[in-house]
């Protein structure tokens, strides 16, 4: 069984990111995307820890200090660049292939935010655009074994509750993703549920983390969830969100028992 967990983890300063480590340590996780990193010390805390405790870190920080995505894993892996050309920010969409059987890639996203702002927008449009013209390109074999996931900040047509100022770029992500034959795990397995990751400060729920599995892993899945302990418990402000797939995978079980480095 191969579980696949994806968190914000909003930047965390060093002392929540203990906290939020000791989190992710004390669970058994075999695959772990971490997005909204920084280059900032909590980030590099928390990756060093996750080393430590015997877990693959692929993370390539960006030159210009913008946010990124992190994959961690305890099964055996090796970085995917290849699956990436072309992405407009690649700090934030590292990609790795597991030694699984089948062997399965996973992408990690953390798509920028907007407040409609003209050079956010442009930014996060050729993000997206980007993404999915990576994805378009690839080769269907490598898509039916893929895994994305992460924070997409964007939202479906028919969220619950609607809300204004989405953009048809980004309503149309979700979309072109199963067009691809990507799916949306949790709409999979839970077709009536509306599930929300994101609480504003007003108590407006909105889904922005995802994963999404490929055709020849869809007949596998066997759960998914979200947790909201971590954003309940200040850990980050975003609920994490887990998959179970049932494919056999050598997991360095050890590193779940692993004790942080106090800091």
């Amino acid at each position: 069984m191969l579980s696949i967990l994806t968190i914000n983890m909003q930047a965390a300063a060093p002392t929540r990111a203990q906290r939020l480590l000791t989190w992710l340590l004390n669970r058994d996780d075999d695959v772990i995307i971490l997005t909204e990193t920084s280059n900032g010390p909590g980030t590099q805390h928390l990756l060093t820890e996750l080393r430590a405790a015997g877990l693959t870190v692929t993370h390539q920080p960006s030159p210009d200090r913008d946010r990124g995505c992190a994959i961690a894993t305890r099964v055996p892996s090796r970085p995917a660049p290849h699956l990436t050309v072309g992405i407009s920010l690649p700090g934030r969409a590292p990609a790795i292939i597991l030694d699984t059987d089948p062997a399965v890639s996973v992408l990690g996203l953390y798509v920028p935010s907007s407040d409609r702002a003209p050079t956010k927008v442009a930014k996060k449009r050729a993000f997206l655009t980007t993404v999915q013209d990576t994805l378009a390109a690839m080769h269907a074999a490598d898509r039916a074994h893929l895994v994305v996931g992460g924070d997409y900040n964007v939202i479906s047509r028919d969220h619950q509750p609607r809300y204004p100022g989405f953009l048809t770029f980004e309503y149309e992500f979700l979309g072109t993703l199963a067009a691809l034959g990507l799916t949306d795990i949790h709409q999979r397995l839970h077709p009536e549920a509306q599930a929300h990751s994101w609480i504003g400060r007003g108590g407006n729920g909105y889904r922005f983390d995802y994963l999404h599995a490929g055709p020849g892993l869809q007949p596998h899945l066997t759960a998914a969830e979200y947790l909201h302990q971590p954003r309940l418990n200040g850990l980050t402000d975003h609920a994490a969100h887990s998959v179970d797939i049932d494919v056999p995978a050598t997991v360095k079980r050890g590193a779940a028992l692993a004790m942080p480095t106090p800091l």
